[in-house]
């Protein structure tokens, strides 16, 4: 269980004011990308409400929010606090971790998904977990790269970093100048396998701002992970796909390439064309029908909490 303190809570909302509101409780997985993404989302729009963590000598919160740990989730209903249990990520063939039944259940998955063959009981969609600002850096420059070994089987992972992620980290420095891998988990394993590489910058998720990063990045190599997709989709922004590693990951991949068959892969590194995309060029998001997804997912969350916070059951 990763419940946040209130130092990381308030790196988790750069956009929200400290206030006298009520406390909440903000909980995410930082070892999966999606979970972290999501709760940063989502705390961007709490306004005054406060971000805290829990503490045996303060009263429990008003309210949390919890992305994707069912066992926070049955800890905080357990002591009388009333949650939004939010399933951050694609949930792949079997449907593993459903909130519990006491809590508002609530299920990242934009509209112009195919329904799953699987649906949590008891939640809802969300739409898109849109980041709140979607303007681009004007001076973008260098390549990000933003990577989920969450749920990867650590052979497939250890063979991904020392081939396929070594080229392309190169392959970004010689053409874009630079190069930031963002990861949820297995820092270790990638800084190793990039040791020869020390100008590409390896952060985990949980401390950095990939939302921000994403924002002055000129190219942008993404596994196929919910969290990525929106963000590039919010951004009208060029996307490439990493090679789907695990289970879900692939599942996500096979839908994508059914609905966006037009999203390029990062699978050749000499392909000039993936380092420097046509003027103008912004990504299959157009073909989207709008009416599918209005981006407001986060708000949405967002108020859920807020009117728990506020009006408490």
């Amino acid at each position: 269980m990763a419940l946040l303190t209130p130092a990381r809570a308030a790196a988790a909302a750069p956009d929200g004011r400290a206030g006298p509101g009520p406390r909440v409780l903000l909980s995410a997985r930082e070892d999966q990308l999606d979970s972290a993404l999501a709760l940063r989302r989502v705390a961007a729009h709490l306004g005054d409400l406060r971000r805290t963590g829990w503490s045996a000598l303060e009263p429990p919160p008003v309210a949390a929010l919890v992305c994707d740990d069912v066992a926070a989730t049955e800890r905080l209903l357990d002591l009388g606090v009333p949650v939004v249990h939010l399933r951050s990520g694609h949930c792949g063939p079997a449907a593993d971790g459903a909130p519990p039944g006491r809590a508002l259940g609530r299920v990242h998955r934009p509209g112009w998904l195919p329904s799953p063959g699987h649906p949590i009981p008891g939640a809802r969609s969300t739409g898109v977990l849109a980041p709140r600002r979607t303007g681009l850096s004007r001076s973008r420059s260098g390549t990000l790269v933003m990577l989920s070994l969450w749920g990867v089987p650590d052979a497939d992972a250890e063979a991904f970093a020392a081939g396929a992620l070594r080229e392309l980290a190169a392959a970004a420095l010689h053409r874009t100048g630079s190069c930031t891998v963002v990861t949820d988990t297995g820092l270790g394993l990638l800084r190793s396998a990039l040791a020869e590489r020390p100008d590409v910058r390896v952060l985990r998720a949980a401390d950095a701002d990939p939302d921000a990063l994403h924002a002055d990045a000129a190219v942008f190599l993404a596994s196929p992970v919910l969290g990525a997709l929106a963000l590039a989709q919010a951004r009208r922004a060029p996307l490439a796909l990493l090679p789907a590693l695990g289970p879900a990951q692939r599942d996500l991949a096979d839908q994508l390439g059914r609905v966006l068959p037009q999203l390029p892969l990062a699978d050749d590194p000499d392909d000039p064309g993936l380092w420097a995309p046509p003027a103008g060029a912004a990504g299959p998001w157009h073909l989207l029908d709008p009416a599918l997804d209005d981006l407001r997912g986060a708000q949405r969350v967002a108020r859920v909490l807020r009117q728990l916070a506020l009006a408490p059951l």
